[in-house]
């Protein structure tokens, strides 16, 4: 499906002219954002006690139990220093608090999710996100397009780098323990997620709405990727998830790192561990930047669930597929769940 013509403003530029009433195109008529939200108690995993080869059963049953429940944890304990974190905070800031044609050098090009701007417009009856984008892809480090990368601020390329590198081990130990608390040979799924994997950075920034009981910063849905990682705003929540047919806030916790399973992994695990269905809520007082990370199998890497966890209690859930994610996009943007087409 080709894309529309991009906007003409982008939404920081819009926050900045002061307007009291959102264009039309951002306006959510379904809107449940009026009521106040309880908040999702999500399990905090020490990731040094999965990484380590005796992890007591008792961390192992603890991630089991969160990923069927919720599909997300709040992983502490994972090498990156606070420290570091906050450098990787800083950059993001840095950029999107520069001039607009400096950020503008980075604008992805139309029909490409890569580089800056906003959501890819496919249809005129879209309704827009109350975001702004930066979207790069991490690895493999030659398929890196460093004509998106910024040189502005000064250290971000290297920051970056380093953040990919320092994530790269947090997803084995994770992929690693997951199959561990299924009683599954360790790297079935680090196995399918397979050696040529893409991982894919997105900050995202979210300024200040005028009515933010009407608009959304990102509309609901579950993520394409196998597992996404999630950097969050250490002062300004806003992402919650659907559990229950019911919207849940989800707390910041300073320095963890806030990890959900995407749909890829819900079909390798055959259904037990769960894509969560989230969306993020604007503020009319604070903007609010955040850096989420994919983790995504090749186009060609074909994945299923995992031949173990079926058997006639719990019957094969999911076709084998391949390409997930060009799958996703076009359902993503119709409102669906693209996990639906995998479905048998």
């Amino acid at each position: 499906m080709a894309e529309l013509q991009p906007l003409a403003k982008t939404v920081q530029e819009l926050a900045a002219s002061n307007i009291k009433e959102v264009p039309e195109r951002y306006i959510r008529k379904d809107s449940t954002l009026e009521t106040s939200f309880p908040v999702l108690e999500i399990p905090t995993i020490d990731l040094q006690l999965l990484a380590s080869s005796s992890t007591s059963r008792e961390e192992l049953e603890k991630l089991r139990s969160a990923l069927s429940f919720c599909g997300c944890i709040q992983a502490i304990n994972h090498g990156l220093t606070s420290s570091f974190l906050d450098k990787v905070q800083e950059v993001g800031q840095q950029f999107f608090a520069l001039p607009s044609e400096e950020k503008k050098k980075y604008s992805r090009e139309v029909g490409s999710i890569e580089g800056y701007g906003n959501d890819m417009i496919l249809s005129e009856h879209q309704i827009l996100d109350w975001t702004d984008r930066l979207y790069l892809i991490l690895s493999p480090e030659e398929k890196r397009n460093l004509k998106f990368w910024p040189e502005n601020p000064q250290h971000f390329r290297e920051i970056l780098h380093e953040y990919s590198m320092k994530l790269q081990v947090v997803l084995e130990v994770l992929l690693k323990a997951m199959a561990r608390s299924l009683n599954l040979e360790e790297n079935c799924f680090l196995n399918q997620y397979g050696d040529q994997a893409t991982m894919q950075a997105r900050f995202n920034y979210y300024p200040v709405c005028p009515k933010p009981e009407q608009v959304l910063g990102v509309k609901p849905h579950a993520d394409g990727s196998a597992i996404t990682m999630l950097l969050q705003d250490k002062e300004v929540e806003g992402l919650q998830v659907l559990k229950d047919d019911q919207w849940f806030r989800v707390p910041i916790i300073p320095q963890a790192l806030l990890i959900n399973v995407g749909d890829q992994v819900e079909i390798m695990s055959n259904g037990i561990f769960k894509s969560p269905v989230h969306r993020v809520l604007t503020n009319s007082e604070r903007e609010r930047i955040t850096l989420a990370v994919f983790c995504i199998p090749h186009p060609d890497q074909e994945i299923g669930p995992v031949e173990e966890l079926i058997d006639e209690k719990r019957p094969r859930l999911y076709k084998k597929v391949k390409d997930y994610v060009s799958l996703y996009f076009q359902y993503y943007q119709k409102g669906r769940r693209p996990i639906e087409a995998a479905l048998i």
